[in-house]
């Protein structure tokens, strides 16, 4: 084992020795490139690394046996043999070739450094080199700059040039052109007064013209010239007329033009004549073509304003008298016949739809032919309004006179409204048609409106004055209905008939209803005529104070016709009414006014139900288009509530005529029907008698009865009001009744049966001001049933009704005896 390991070591080191003497070759070509060091690196110890890796390899499975043996194999210790096996393998290098390596590395780092220096020698010479070529480099730099200068100001000095040459060429150019057009003028100048020359020969002679003015294919161009050699004469007299006169020359020539002017303008009239002649001829052959070749060169006279007007001057429609008959008939029905709204409407619309055909048709042909088409479709569409439209409108609306108003039988100023409603809608409609044909410039929607201008002036009174006409009628029938009624029932008796008469004059929500609906056709036609919001609202607003008028007084006067059969009852029942009697003519007259207040209160309903009626139209129709103006929608509030003020007098004084009507029953019943037995009974050991008097039953019978209509009628604070009134009136009416009476303690009690009766019917007032009234009633009653000695704890806790009840005592039938009045003397005095 010894003699192995030395060997080895003997060879390593003469492989260390013999790789140290070799000479470690670097060259500057391996760090050019991509360098890699570990490229560097691998040349240089490839030849040592391979028997490293060998050995290495040796060693690694050496230690795994030692690691492998180690310890305990099967719970034995290992062989002695093995452990110095072991040890003498670790005694041996690790890594032979180390001193090797190392060796070489050495050679490398001197290698290295003396190729640093080599490159650094290098680099030194190389700044020196671009250094000198720098400052070179430089100084050919700014010997080129001052050559730059040199060119760019030569290139500025030639733009320049270049500029003053193009200028002048271009100052040549229009020269030239210049020269040119003025020799064209000249030529032409010269051709024109050559021209112009002819014309002057002699007035009127146009024989020695030119062949250019006769000859039929070149007619366009002789136009032309004549319009022109017209336009230079016409400037010169012109001229000429404004300065003044200095030679004699100017005046010879003014006279020369003038002869000129006056054979030009002949010839001008002459050739658009024969144009015209000749556009005609082409127009009744359909020749397109040919007209349109006319239509050109007559545009050259007065920019064809004559061709235009003659051509819809020679339409069918304008021309053919049996066109304008046909109109009428289609819109207006046969001779002596009433048109009625709804069949003009419907001829109108055929009418208008025929015209719009035909004016479409034209337009096809207008625009194949005129070079100007739009000016011909205004001139075309402006004839139609104004003399085919209006002719039928003359016929068709003949406005009346507020004077002399027509009849409401022959359809009065409402049929003449319709009508003119109608008429205005429809033609509207065919303004805008005819906007979608075609109608240039024109105005067709203000042309339009031009057309109703006089029917619109005083519209709104006329709207006015056709609403009190049928506001008349309506009241003449309804009048004539009522007389009619009235003279069928002669036979019954005078108030009977008086109050049938008066039933069939009631207040009819029907009737209001009509009104509106007038007034709502009105507006209808109002907002159909004012296009303006002011405008509108002031119509609206007068019209719809018209229907304020016309409601106001068909109301006041139902409520006042109601309020007369209350003033005929009250006069029958002042009449037959006496004392205590109980006749025919006294129930006669109680059922009048039982009658009339029922009409009346049917009246009252009525008249509520109507204002509802016009107060809902206001706001749905009427408050939104016054809003534009600034105050009309609070005005209109305002003539509202005026115009019912007068409804509502009527109405308070009815209702109060109502409740004396009310009041006058009850007293007749009172006293008609209570007895005097009837609250002092004879004390014979009967029991008392616990149910309402007789007269107690019929008054409340009667209340229950005749209020029921006052109920249904009456709604609100109106109703409050006027039951509370009648409830007081009836307090009062009571209290004065049964101070004609004398009361004992039975007496007593059947009094106080009847205030019951009369408390309980009287709750159903809701007027809790009455209810306490007829509760104290009941507490006063009580005077009459207790002792004499007991009256002074009655009053006690209410002493408010001292008053009333001492008026009360003095009704009791043992008031004198019992000495009543001395000891309500000495309680009054020792309460007070």
């Amino acid at each position: 084992m010894k003699e192995s390991r030395d060997g080895i070591r003997s060879s390593r080191h003469s492989k260390s020795s013999s790789v140290s003497s070799l000479p470690l070759i670097l060259d500057i070509d391996d760090f050019k490139g991509e360098f890699s060091f570990d490229a560097l690196f691998g040349n240089l110890v490839n030849d040592l690394l391979p028997s490293f890796k060998e050995e290495e390899t040796d060693i690694s499975e050496g230690h795994s046996n030692i690691s492998g043996n180690d310890g305990l194999s099967n719970g034995h210790m290992r062989a002695p043999s093995d452990a110095a096996k072991f040890a003498q393998g670790l005694s041996d290098p690790l890594f032979p070739e180390v001193d090797k390596i190392l060796s070489l590395f050495k050679d490398s780092c001197k290698e290295l450094v003396d190729l640093q220096k080599q490159i650094d020698g290098r680099l030194n010479n190389l700044k020196k080199d671009v250094s000198v070529q720098d400052s070179k480099h430089r100084k050919t730099l700014a010997e080129l700059e001052k050559g730059v200068d040199g060119l760019f100001g030569s290139f500025a000095r030639l733009d320049s040039r270049i500029s003053s040459v193009g200028q002048t060429a271009a100052k040549i150019g229009d020269h030239l052109q210049s020269a040119d057009a003025q020799r064209d003028t000249a030529s032409q100048t010269i051709e024109l007064i050559k021209y112009l020359m002819e014309f002057n020969s002699s007035p009127g002679d146009l024989m020695e013209l030119s062949p250019l003015f006769s000859d039929d294919s070149r007619v366009a161009e002789a136009a032309k010239i004549a319009q022109k050699l017209r336009a230079f004469a016409e400037e010169d007299i012109g001229r000429q007329g404004i300065a003044v006169p200095s030679v004699m020359g100017n005046a010879t020539a003014s006279r020369g033009l003038e002869v000129a002017v006056a054979n030009l303008q002949d010839y001008c009239n002459e050739l658009e004549n024969r144009l015209l002649a000749r556009f005609d001829a082409a127009s009744q052959r359909r020749e397109l073509s040919t007209m349109a070749e006319c239509a050109k060169i007559l545009s050259q006279f007065n920019r064809g304003t004559s061709a235009m007007q003659h051509y819809v001057a020679t339409r069918p429609m304008f021309i053919d008298v049996e066109v304008m008959n046909a109109d009428t008939r289609l819109v207006l029905g046969d001779e002596g016949s009433q048109a009625s709204p709804s069949n003009v409407a419907r001829g109108l619309s055929s009418l208008y739809k025929e015209i719009t055909d035909t004016v479409r048709k034209e337009a096809a042909t207008i625009m194949a032919v005129f070079p100007s088409p739009n000016e011909v479709m205004s001139i075309l569409v402006q004839r139609v309004l104004e003399q085919r439209v209006t002719a039928l409108l003359d016929k068709l609306l003949v406005k009346p006179s507020l004077v002399n108003i027509p009849p409401i039988e022959e359809g009065g100023l409402l049929l003449y409204l319709r009508m003119l409603a109608v008429a205005y809608e429809k033609t509207q409609e065919l303004a805008r048609d005819l906007r979608a044909v075609g109608c240039g410039d024109l105005d067709v929607e203000g042309l339009t409106e031009s057309l109703f201008s006089s029917h619109k002036d005083g519209y709104p009174e006329h709207e006015q004055g056709s609403l009190r006409q049928l506001y008349q009628a309506k009241m003449a029938e309804l009048r004539a209905e009522s007389q009619q009624i009235s003279e069928s029932s002669g036979t019954i008796g005078r108030s009977k008939g008086a109050a049938v008469a008066s039933s069939h004059q009631q207040i009819s929500v029907t009737v209001v209803t009509e009104f509106v609906r007038w007034n709502e056709e009105a507006i209808t036609r109002c907002t159909l005529f004012s296009s303006q919001p002011a405008t509108l609202a002031a119509n609206v607003k007068a019209v719809f104070t018209s229907l304020l008028d016309q409601v106001s007084q068909y109301i006041t006067e139902g409520l006042e016709r109601a309020r007369d059969s209350l003033t005929e009852a009250a006069a029958l029942r002042e009449r037959f009414v006496l004392g205590t009697s109980v006749s025919r003519r006294a129930e006669a007259a109680a059922a009048a006014g039982e009658s009339s207040f029922r009409s009346f209160m049917v009246a009252v309903q009525r008249c509520g139900s109507s204002v509802a009626i016009v107060q809902q139209y206001f706001s749905n129709s009427i408050s939104r288009l016054l809003l534009p103006v600034d105050g009309a929608h609070a005005a209109s509030c305002e003539e509202m509530a005026t115009a019912m003020s007068s409804a509502e007098s009527a109405a308070y004084k009815g209702l109060q005529q109502c409740i004396e009507t009310v009041m006058a029953e009850v007293e007749r019943l009172l006293s008609a029907e209570q007895k005097a037995t009837d609250y002092r009974s004879p004390e014979d050991g009967f029991a008392p008698d616990h149910r309402p008097t007789t007269a107690c039953t019929r008054v409340v019978a009667y209340l229950s009865r005749v209020l029921e209509s006052a109920f249904t009628a009456l709604e609100g604070l109106n109703k409050q009001a006027f039951l509370t009134e009648l409830g007081n009136r009836l307090h009062k009416g009571l209290l004065n009744h049964w101070q004609k009476f004398t009361f004992n303690p039975s007496g007593g009690l059947r009094l106080k049966r009847d205030i019951t009766e009369y408390g309980e019917f009287v709750r159903s007032f809701n007027a809790p001001s009455v209810d306490e009234k007829f509760e104290l009633l009941g507490i006063m009653a009580n005077v009459f049933i207790v002792a004499p000695e007991s009256l002074s704890t009655l009053f006690e806790g209410t002493p408010s009704i001292r008053k009333d009840a001492q008026r009360f005592i003095e009704l009791r039938e043992d008031y004198k005896s019992a000495k009543i009045a001395a000891r309500l003397s000495s309680l009054w005095t020792s309460s007070s």
